[in-house]
Order: structure tokens, then sequence, then C-alpha cells
């Protein structure tokens, strides 16, 4: 483990920038503090080149433990850059240059620099999936020592790890106009739709759904949610041009013969869309109007299985009998961005309708009121919850401009990261649990960085909303 120390104080960060007693606006209150939180986290888990993320830090004891982030919790550092770099820009859109003019660069260039040392990440393995067997180059869950050499192979690499990527690739084109964003966020999605079961069941239709990685074969809301809105941010890019692409499927008739075509890449992107918001909505949907964990009772056994087909082997379906595990927010919340995205590409009611009802249930379903502050709403912050929590604020954002009501359950974000700042602000960090604070015993209050720029990312987001973003 490693002392970590820094001149900072205890109980209230300082920005150079503003006074924090001066702000003109909240939304300018929240980026300010989304920037606080940033630059305090690249501190305190960042090694001193930036080039590897720590897991933990205890802002009581300064120790930080030598366990590294997985690629999935320093996608979030990526996240809040973003997220940070969207409402900067917006502030511009508003009149606003000064905070613009000050940071923006300085952010671009974080982003670059955190995408680049992303190549610990990396790691190169063989894969033979449901249409053909190729060599890939993604995202492994742990890191390594050297770039590209990362061990990818098996359960070590998960299809959800290179969504969260994804997305954030797309967002750092959107936001730099730089192609290699694109370009990678390309390949990685041609890699997750390689996961894609388009096995046929017995009356010729694809089984779909993607598993969990390509060492499962339980089918997560996870690793198919959070693809819906990259793959209609594709489809508008691609909206106007003629690109084509490879599609890769199963005969329909004889169900095993392997074909493939080339189609527009905007009909490719837009119809996988709605494809898996179909199958996580008919398969994971519950009764309390939320999504359950993912599809599991493998039958006959959760081992993977292949196929000879024309003396080529191929991946083979698993048959998954019923929806289990945890409702989690995150789940419920890619599903709503999901809609929105889809309503805004597709212009059909019935995704803003479900979007709308999902929203409403979501906010039922995960937000307690006046269960530790009065007034307040409670969402979990056990385990990984924190950052769950952002992803489900993420959806109302995006669903926002088209149902007000959603305004109003982003306002408890709202009010629990500013309760938790007045209140439990730490050597410039925030608890894991907000409305609730420290632990008594400050050995036990390890935080995890992802939550740290989950917050952040989190102040961005209500920043842009804010603003009209």
């Amino acid at each position: 483990m490693m002392i970590v120390r820094h001149a900072h104080g205890e109980t209230r960060t300082s920005f150079s920038v503003i006074n924090i007693n001066n702000f003109q606006s909240v939304q300018e209150q929240n980026l300010v503090r989304a920037m606080e939180l940033v630059d305090r986290s690249m501190e305190v888990y960042f090694s001193a080149d930036r080039q590897a993320m720590y897991r933990f830090y205890n802002p009581d004891t300064k120790v930080r433990p030598e366990e590294k982030a997985s690629v999935w919790m320093y996608s979030a550092s990526i996240e809040a850059v973003n997220a940070i770099l969207s409402g900067l820009r917006l502030q511009k859109e508003k009149g606003n240059h000064g905070l613009f003019d000050k940071h923006y660069k300085r952010y671009v260039d974080l982003l670059a620099q955190l995408h680049e040392n992303a190549a610990y990440y990396l790691g190169k393995f063989n894969l033979i999936s449901f249409t053909q067997t190729k060599d890939w180059t993604v995202y492994a869950v742990d890191r390594a020592r050297e770039k590209g050499e990362a061990n990818a192979t098996g359960i070590l690499n998960v299809y959800d790890d290179q969504m969260w990527m994804i997305r954030e690739l797309i967002e750092a084109y959107h936001l730099t106009g730089k192609d290699t964003y694109l370009k990678e966020a390309e390949y990685l999605t041609a890699y997750v739709l390689d996961g894609w079961d388009c096995t046929r069941n017995d009356q010729g239709n694809e089984n779909g759904g993607i598993p969990w990685g390509p060492g499962y074969v339980t089918k997560h809301a996870c690793s198919n949610a959070p693809m819906v809105s990259p793959l209609v941010w594709l489809h508008e890019i691609y909206k106007k041009k003629k690109d084509q692409i490879t599609y890769n499927y199963i005969d329909a008739k004889d169900k095993q013969s392997r074909r493939s075509k080339m189609i527009r890449k905007s009909d490719f992107y837009l119809d996988f869309a709605k494809r898996i918001y179909a199958w996580q909505k008919d398969h994971l949907l519950n009764n309390k109007g939320v999504y359950d964990d993912m599809m599991g009772d493998c039958y006959p056994d959760c081992s993977i299985a292949y196929e000879i087909v024309d003396g080529v082997k191929y991946r083979k379906n698993t048959q998954l009998r019923k929806a289990v595990g945890t409702s989690f927010s995150y789940n419920s919340g890619t599903m709503i961005s999901g809609a929105a995205d889809l309503y805004r590409a597709t212009r059909s009611k019935i995704y803003l309708e479900e979007g709308k009802e999902l929203a409403n249930a979501s906010f039922r379903y995960f937000a307690r009121p006046d269960s530790q502050v009065s007034a307040h709403y409670t969402y979990a912050s056990d385990g990984f919850n924190n950052w769950f929590n952002g992803v489900l604020l993420r959806g109302f954002l995006q669903i926002s401009p088209v149902f007000e009501k959603a305004g109003s359950y982003m306002d408890t974000f709202q009010q629990n990261l500013d309760y938790g700042y007045s209140h439990f602000l730490r050597s410039g960090l925030l608890p894991q649990d907000l409305l609730g604070g420290w632990h008594a015993d400050k050995d036990k209050n390890n935080l995890e960085g992802m939550f740290m720029f989950a917050y952040a990312a989190q102040y961005a987001m209500l920043s842009q909303y804010e603003a009209g973003g």
C-alpha cells in the first residue's frame, strides 16, 4: 500500500477559478463541483504519471492500497471527463465563456491521456462465435504491465465493459471530432455484435441476446441494454452517408447455414438497436416494471456448447429458462436511455411511452423517501450501486426533453449530492453514503475511485440539465 500525501483542506475543497460563494447559477456550481471531484480524484486515485488507476483510497488514513482498478472502474474516469466537457460546451453555448475558455482544453487533453492509457487493458485473443472465428483486440477486465498485453481470454473479458467504453468513445468523438475515437468505437461494436446469439429456434426466429461475455452463456441486462443508445448514435452519424458494413447471420430456412451480406451502416446500427431493446424488454422486464439482472437457469448446463456446420465449428445456443437475479438501477437506466434515443431516431411513440413508464417505475422502485433524511430520497449505496445510480440518472436526463416529470426525479440526485457536499465533504471527497456520511471507524473508509468519478459525472449531468442541455 501507499501513503498519498497532498496539501488539501479536510472539510472543503478550494477551486482556484471561482469562489464557491459567487456562483452565477446552479448549473455553474454543479459543473465546478464536478471538476473539483475529478481533479481531486486524479490526485489520489492515479499514479503520478497518470498511467494507472488504483481502486481504493482512504481520506482518513491517506492510504491507497496497491489494487488496480478494473477497466470498468477505469472507464468511469473517462465518463466523468466527457460529462464535464459536455457541460463546459453547453456553458459556452449559453454565453458563459469563462469556464469553457479556462478548462475545456485541459479536459480534452486529460481525455486523450486517459484513452491512451486505457491500452494497458487491451489484449488479443481468438474467438469462435455464432457466425465466425476471428482474432480480436479488446478490453480485458484487468490491467497489464504493458500496453496491449492484457489477458483477454475466456471470462477475462466481458461485453458490457466494451459497451461502456463504446459509449464514451462515441461521446468523445462528438466532443472532439477525432476520428480515432469513432474508429475504435465501431471496432468494439463489431466485436460486441459478434456476440449476438443469431442462432434460430424451431420457428426460424433468432434466439437473440448477448451473453455477459464470450466465456459465459447467461445473458445479462448489463450486456445488452447499454448497447442500445450507442447503436442509435452510430445510426445518426451515418444516417446521411452511404457507408456499408458486413452483416453476418444464420439462414432462417435451414437454421444452420452461416450467411453474410453488405448493408448500409445506418440501417444496420438502428436495426440492431431495436432488436437488442426488444430482446431485453421481452425477456427481462418484471412485474414491478423494472428489469431483472439476467436470463439464467441454463439447460442442460452453463457450459459453452459448439456445433459443426459444413465442417466448420461455431458456437451453439444454450437454452436459458428464466429471468433471475437482483433488479439493479442501471439495468433500467440504460433502457430508459435506449427508449429515449430510439424515440428520437424513429419518432415511434411506443418508445416514448415505454420510456416514460420505465422512468416512473424506476423511481418508485429505487428511490425510498424519508428513510435517512427528511424530504430526501435514498438510493441504495452498498456494493456498486453508487455507479449504477448514475446510469439511472443518465436515463432520466436523456428522456427529460420529452418527459418533464423526469426532471423531478433528477432533483432528488441534486439534493443528495448537495447534502453530502455540505455535510460530509472530507479531503475533497464524498462518502459512499451521501446521506449517512462516513464510517466511525476511520480504517473502514476506503472509497472506490469509480464512485468519485460517478459523483462527478452526476454533477456534470445535472449541470447540463439545469442549463437546458
